[in-house]
């Protein structure tokens, strides 16, 4: 969806929508755990993994978390802003497992902007879901700032 600053500023309630399908491949989850020391075995042990608790490898909760701003990129165009910022995150509950080759996608919804100087403060309620799960496996409320 195309906004203006101004229309992100006066948002409210505003659904933007669902992002496409992205497949979270071993490899993503192997360059993470390596990226960030992180090399627990229900993230990199295939084997190990497919007979634990989740069947098969998982993808790292920070991981998914990393994700919000690539589905923000593609749900949300600003055209007049010149700089995005990661605000916080309240509320994030990861809910469900994501597993090495599934298909995720994120839906977005700004429930409220406060403006603060020339910038506008969205909260944006957040919803993943993975391909073939019943419930979503994240759900919070993820905040930028927009200028």
């Amino acid at each position: 969806m195309e906004l203006t600053l101004e229309q992100v500023r006066n948002a409210d309630q505003l659904d933007l929508g669902t992002s496409e399908w992205f497949t979270v491949t071993q490899e993503l989850i192997n360059k993470f755990s390596e990226l960030t020391t992180d090399d627990q075995w229900i993230h990199v042990d295939v084997e190990r993994a497919a007979k634990g608790p989740f069947g098969a490898t998982i993808a790292h909760g920070y991981l998914v978390v990393s994700l919000i701003s690539q589905f923000l990129d593609e749900l949300l165009v600003i055209t007049d802003r010149s700089l995005t910022v990661n605000y916080g995150i309240d509320r994030l509950r990861f809910t469900g497992p994501v597993r090495a080759g599934a298909r995720i996608r994120m839906h977005m919804t700004i429930a409220r902007t406060r403006v603060k100087g020339d910038a506008a403060i969205a909260e944006l309620d957040l919803r993943l879901e993975a391909e073939g799960e019943e419930k979503p496996v994240l759900v919070g409320t993820a905040l930028f700032r927009f200028s």
